[in-house]
């Protein structure tokens, strides 16, 4: 962009894409604000373990000059994929995980968000700072308004704000619907000392076990660590027909119990032997594919997006988003042909994306009766 005036760039959430983005912009002289509702960096758990894959999230960190840090962080021994009967734990021979390329080195959601905020010059990220939506300006600019009914003015708005996304609206109305799949998330810590057996079962990266619309994954983290999910086809709000309180340990673990019974035992201690509570994650989606007119000085990165599945793309997906948008911003004489040159490459890219995604969860967890 070769104004002479710097455009005033908004990027709201501090997720991976956003970061991205910002990291990108900044390498290049380019100032940019962050606003992200959290307080703080550790004001919640930044989730499992990510595989970065060599075509998508790989190159973004290229572009933000991050890919040798993310290599001393990154887990290459972790790509190890591992499929196993339910009903007696024996590992089945398997083609290789799905998605993956060959190069897809694991890290830590929490490390590599990490690795990005320490890269930005201080206070680009503004944190407790709760977008609540944006209104357009005459001269094609945006008003942000936040949740403390305090206002800022930008040339562009990127909107890297999640599923949940407040700038969506101003863009689209498509709003994300339950896919039929429940993730239950839960996970042991220390395994390799107080579950050597579990970690054996698991190995050093993702296990599957798989039977009619239920699925088992377990995923090592660093340090020891073993995340958990138990998937499952049910309505949406599964929990109270089966009048389980979610923030009642025993009776989800209880109701988990009977729901695999006749599942192997060693694989059953998974949902047994577990660390604090269980997490209610339903798989919410984005049509596919989510399109939308072009509208000026505002955009859309990452779940925000395209929201998908969770089987391995939406976190690469997103950083590869907010790296491209951060060149076309480098490259392009305007912020509008920016955008366009962005949404004409991003678009496309996350409708064939989706459209994998949905395929993968269908395969991962079969609909009732097919």
């Amino acid at each position: 962009m070769h104004s002479t005036h710097a455009p005033r760039i908004a990027i709201v959430g501090a997720g991976l894409g956003g970061l991205a983005c910002a990291r990108v912009l900044q390498l290049h002289g380019r100032p940019v604000t962050v606003f992200e509702r959290e307080a703080s960096t550790g004001a919640r758990p930044q989730g499992g373990s990510l595989d970065i894959h060599a075509g998508t999230g790989q190159l973004a960190l290229r572009a933000a000059g991050l890919l040798d840090r993310f290599r001393a962080l990154a887990r290459p021994e972790s790509q190890e994929w591992r499929l196993l009967d339910p009903a007696t734990a024996a590992v089945l021979p398997v083609a290789g995980p799905p998605a993956h390329d060959d190069d897809s080195p694991e890290i830590d959601r929490g490390q590599l968000r990490g690795l990005l905020l320490e890269s930005l010059a201080e206070g680009t990220v503004r944190w407790d700072r709760a977008v609540a939506g944006v209104t357009p300006l005459e001269n094609g600019t945006w008003r942000l308004l936040f949740d403390d009914g305090s206002t800022e003015e930008a040339d562009l708005v990127i909107g890297a704000d999640g599923a949940w996304s407040r700038i969506r609206p101003a863009v689209s109305d498509a709003t994300p619907g339950y896919s039929g799949v429940t993730f239950i998330e839960t996970g042991l810590d220390d395994c390799d000392t107080r579950h050597p057996a579990l970690a054996r079962l698991v190995g050093n990266g993702t296990m599957l076990a798989s039977a009619g619309s239920k699925a088992l994954l377990a995923q090592r983290n660093s340090e020891g660590r073993i995340r958990v999910y138990i998937a499952f086809r049910a309505p949406q709000n599964w929990h109270l027909a089966a009048r389980v309180p979610l923030d009642d340990t025993a009776a989800v673990r209880a109701h988990l119990l009977s729901m695999f019974e006749g599942w192997d035992e060693s694989l059953l201690d998974l949902i047994r032997h577990n660390d604090g509570g269980f997490i209610d994650r339903r798989v919410f989606v984005l049509p596919a594919p989510h399109t939308w007119e072009h509208v000026p000085g505002i955009t859309l990165l990452g779940d925000a997006a395209h929201l998908m599945p969770p089987v391995g793309l939406g976190a690469n997906l997103a950083m590869l988003d907010g790296a491209d948008l951060a060149q076309a911003l480098l490259n392009e004489s305007t912020v509008d042909d920016a955008i366009r040159a962005y949404e004409s490459l991003m678009l496309p890219r996350s409708a064939r994306a989706a459209q994998d995604c949905a395929k993968l969860l269908d395969e991962l967890v079969p609909p009732e009766g097919s």
